[in-house]
Parts: structure tokens; C-alpha cells; sequence
């Protein structure tokens, strides 16, 4: 069986972080392995505290992880400190990790900024440059490009700026009223647009962390990125459409939605 790492926080309420990457790699048929950078008290309302981890426990979480199970792919979500950047920088060099989806989660979608200026800079760079692929939303791919995005020839602008910055793949995500299900992915060759479905569903708590676990998940697996895109987006849009309707804000996803089996009822 392939495997996969997810470096992130967790998500108490089960929604994102750590928690919907390990069920989203297990439902794309990988082994998943964690190494948790924060836990937080989070729920679909919203986040009540949050307890970071220290940057030698971190580093001894990816010790342990790579020197037993070598991951297949690796996938990071939110760090929050340059120290805890600057550890997991390292130790992916120090292990040479392969097949690393960097989800550059530094702005949250009411517009607030969830790290510090100083942990942007560390992330840009020490970590971007290690990445396979970034998987940015809007204001966060306006933020690495350092410009406006406003339509499908503004994603095409930030993305190509964001490739040629960081020698890196990038997805950049629609959403945020531009573009709603349609995705950018940006290389040296050029871009090439995978084209989603509108889904009413209003919950949807965990989609980017969801998103770049699937496609970390394919990678894995010997998928390129073309085909790893395009099953993560067809995955996702199954989660979405199974409606799920749990807690009394924006509730997650249904990330197992395809299961069946003797254990299910």
C-alpha cells in the first residue's frame, strides 16, 4: 500500500486539518500518517484556542515518521510559526521527500490573515521552493503574487508569477466569487484549466485541506499531477454532493461518502 504524511494542524470538530486529511487519504486508497503542528479547539462555528507544538516535538513527530514508514507524498497545511517552518524545511531535505503538496494556508475566507508576516517570509523561503505543487486560493495566490486577482486572466497572471517565483507547480483555486468550481494549474509549459461543477452546499469546512490531501493521495499512487488534479476535483465533488448536514455553522464535508462494506451499518 502507498502511503502519505500529512503535516497540519488538527481540527477538533473533525472538519479539516489533520483529521479530514486522514480521511481523505484513506478514502483514495493510501496509508495515512500525521505529524500535527497545533491542536486547536475549533468547532463549525469557529476557533476557540489553539496549543502550538514545540519545534523539537515536531521535528521528533517527522523523525519517527520518516525513518519507519517512508510517506509516498507528503502534504502541508497550516503552520502557523517560522520555527515549526523552518523544522519541517529542513527535515524534508534531510529525508528527501518527493511528491510534496504545499497548501499555502495564510489567509482565511472571511479576508482574515491567520500567520504572522514573519512565518510568510520563512514559508516563501525555505518551504514553497520544496513544493511539487502549491494549491493557493484566491487571496492567498494574490498575497505569493503580490497583485489583484479579479477574473480567470488575473488567476492565469498570479499563478505563472507564483511558478516562476518558487520553480513550483501551482493550483490555483477558484472560489472567493472568481471562477467558483473552475481551478488554474500552472507550469513551465503553461496552464491548463480543470473546469468543476457548481455545488449548492453550503458546508463546505475542510475544502482546501481536502483538495491537496486527495491530490497528495494520487501522487502517491504514480498518478502525474494532470490526473491527480482531476481526481482530487472529482472527489471533492462527491464529498460536497453527498450533502452532509452536521453542527450549526459551516459544517464539513462527507469525506466518506463512497464507503461500503460489511462494517458501514
Amino acid at each position: 500500500m502507498k502511503t502519505a504524511l500529512t503535516i497540519a494542524g488538527s481540527d477538533s470538530s473533525g472538519g479539516a486539518g489533520i483529521q479530514a486529511d486522514i480521511k481523505t487519504m484513506t478514502a483514495n486508497g493510501v496509508y495515512a500518517m500525521s505529524a500535527v503542528t497545533a491542536l486547536t479547539a475549533q468547532n463549525t462555528t469557529g476557533v476557540t484556542d489553539i496549543l502550538e507544538a514545540t519545534p523539537a516535538f515536531l521535528a521528533a513527530e517527522l523523525d519517527a515518521v520518516f525513518t519507519d514508514i517512508y510517506p509516498d507524498a507528503v502534504k502541508i497545511g497550516m503552520v502557523s510559526s517560522s520555527a515549526l517552518i523552518e523544522v519541517i524545511a529542513d527535515k524534508l531535505r534531510q529525508y528527501g521527500a518527493e511528491r510534496i503538496v504545499v497548501d499555502p494556508v495564510m489567509v482565511a475566507t472571511s479576508g482574515a490573515r491567520l500567520i504572522s508576516e514573519t512565518a510568510v517570509e520563512t514559508l516563501k523561503e525555505r518551504l514553497l521552493p520544496l513544493a511539487t505543487v502549491l494549491t493557493p486560493n484566491i487571496p492567498e495566490a494574490e498575497l505569493l503574487a503580490g497583485m489583484t486577482i479579479t477574473g480567470p486572466e488575473g488567476m492565469e497572471a498570479a499563478a505563472r508569477t507564483i511558478s516562476e517565483r518558487y520553480g513550483c507547480a501551482v493550483l490555483c483555486k477558484g472560489g472567493h466569487q472568481i471562477n467558483d468550481a473552475d481551478d488554474l494549474l500552472w507550469r513551465k509549459v503553461g496552464g491548463k484549466w480543470f473546469r468543476g461543477r457548481r455545488i449548492d452546499n453550503p458546508n463546505t469546512h475542510g475544502t482546501g485541506c481536502t483538495l491537496s490531501s486527495a491530490i497528495a493521495s494520487n501522487l502517491a499512487k504514480g498518478h502525474d499531477l494532470d490526473t491527480s488534479v482531476e481526481r482530487a476535483k472529482e472527489y471533492i465533488s462527491g464529498a460536497l454532493s453527498a450533502q452532509l448536514d452536521l453542527g450549526r455553522g459551516a459544517g464539513p464535508m462527507n469525506h466518506m461518502f463512497d464507503l461500503k462494506g460489511a462494517f458501514v451499518e
